[in-house]
């Protein structure tokens, strides 16, 4: 029935009748008589489709439904080869753990569903640690699958009308804080081993520990993301792309209680050994805001290297850091050709952070000799404000951080700056039009452009990836 018809005697009722005709609404399969379409840009389009009602799916927020989801999953899974699939998530509270998606599968949230990760251990299943890390972030041994997973997949949407997933992360927190986990956090999203990957258009709050992770995967579009968590929770990562070669990251919001976009390639031995760079990474239109943390971080797990990454637009807000190089001795790896331009920054601890000494390791067999190359890093066209320092600048004895280009800069400070504004070791490099005046070390070009701190002109394969209008017609009202 349409809702303008309800008897008005239905606008009075027991709360606990109103709840159950939520259930009703949400349970009874009326979605498959009453629908309106609903529009979505993805990367492709579906031939089947079905709600999760379909397969008995409970939205009370009590119910657990991981058996549903993945019961749903699976049967959808045999139109892969036959046009692929979208399962439909209706409006309501959908709680479940862990389950996995299927190649040629949208997964596509109402704008009114959310979907709430249950607080029950049993529910989240333990898998063996990442190869290119070695353990667990959190402790050694396993980690827990995360609540939307998937490995070996291929052309997958993960998208909605800027629905909900509540990772319910407090009670992970404080095990975190406490010591008592078992196994490593689980993240909101990961996907590993992938390629054609959309996520889109969700709003994700409170993860257990990271957001989004694509993880040795290629071709990844994230896109109209907002992810909050209080600024104080641990390990919050909003995205994450790890051992991926052509990911766009652009029009995301993001309040976190660590790095706003991390982007990593492996950890020490592990990483070396797995040797899987992340590359062709294109960052733009992001508004952060970390107190603790970088809007933008390399490392510092970067291991396998990170090379040819493109930040634009960029806002900071009330941020420890804009940009910051996190390696250490032992790492290996590199970080090399990045180029940021265009970044607005705002309450500022550091705009520019590089550290070398960032001396967390997996455990005491990786190699002192691997250390780590850093070098051709750009920054063009940035505006700060309300900043206490301008930049630490730390190199590693012996291996200085090179090739650093900054131009075209203006950073105004707090009422209490610090008196040292540039404090550099290890580092070499030019700079042009910067204020306040950077240290020795970035000796000053002149007046005007730089070439080598200007931003890459060619395009990357992933800025040219067509998206289409696609439907579902499984609506509730």
């Amino acid at each position: 029935m349409e809702l303008w018809t309800i008897p008005r005697k239905f606008l009075v009722m027991d709360a606990v009748v109103v709840i159950g005709v939520l259930l009703f609404l949400c349970t009874s399969g009326v979605d498959s008589r009453i629908s309106t379409e609903l529009e979505y840009l993805a990367i492709s389009c579906r031939a089947h489709e079905a709600s999760l009602v379909d397969f008995g799916g409970v939205c009370d927020g009590e119910t657990s439904n991981t058996k549903v989801f993945q019961a749903a999953i699976d049967h959808l899974s045999q139109f892969s080869s036959d046009g692929g699939s979208q399962l439909y998530v209706p409006p309501g509270r959908w709680l479940t753990g862990s389950f996995n998606l299927t190649s040629h599968f949208t997964l596509f949230l109402d704008k009114d569903a959310v979907l709430v990760a249950s607080q029950d251990e049993s529910e989240w299943p333990v898998i063996e640690p990442l190869p290119s890390y070695g353990r667990g972030r959190d402790t050694e041994g396993g980690r827990y699958s995360s609540l939307i997973f998937g490995t070996n997949l291929t052309d997958v949407v993960i998208t909605g009308a800027n629905a909900t997933i509540d990772g319910q992360g407090d009670l992970w927190w404080k095990k975190f804080r406490n010591g008592e986990l078992n196994y490593t956090r689980p993240y909101l999203i990961e996907i590993i081993y992938s390629n054609n990957i959309q996520i889109s258009n969700l709003t994700l709050m409170n993860s257990p520990s990271w957001n989004v992770h694509p993880v040795y995967s290629s071709n990844v579009f994230a896109q109209g993301l907002t992810i909050l968590a209080p600024v104080t929770s641990p390990n919050t990562d909003g995205i994450n792309p790890d051992s991926c070669t052509n990911t766009r990251i652009e029009d995301c919001y993001i309040v976190s209680g660590d790095d706003c976009v991390a982007v990593k390639s492996g950890w020490d031995e592990y990483g070396i050994a797995f040797g899987m760079p992340t590359k062709q990474l294109v960052i733009r239109r992001l508004t952060c805001i970390s107190p603790f943390s970088a809007a933008i971080a390399l490392g510092s797990e970067m291991s396998g290297g990170i090379q040819d990454v493109r930040a634009e637009d960029i806002t900071a807000i009330d941020t420890e850091s804009g940009v910051r190089i996190k390696t250490s001795v032992g790492r290996g790896g590199y970080v090399k050709e990045i180029y940021v331009r265009r970044m607005t920054m705002k309450t500022m601890k550091w705009v520019f952070w590089m550290t070398g000494n960032y001396g967390s390791h997996p455990d005491n067999n990786y190699d002192p000799n691997a250390i780590p190359e850093i070098k051709n890093i750009n920054y063009h066209d940035m505006v700060a404000e309300n900043v206490t320092m301008a930049a630490r600048l730390e190199g590693i004895a012996g291996d200085p951080f090179t090739g650093i280009c900054i131009s075209n800069v203006t950073i105004g400070l707090t009422q209490k700056p610090k008196k040292l504004q540039w404090n550099c070791t290890e580092i070499a490099g030019i700079s042009s039009g910067v204020t306040p005046k950077p240290c020795d070390l970035l000796p000053d070009q002149g007046p005007g452009d730089i070439a080598s701190c200007n931003f890459p002109e060619d395009s990357l394969p992933i800025e040219s990836i067509e998206v289409k209008m696609c439907s579902s017609s499984r609506r509730n009202l």
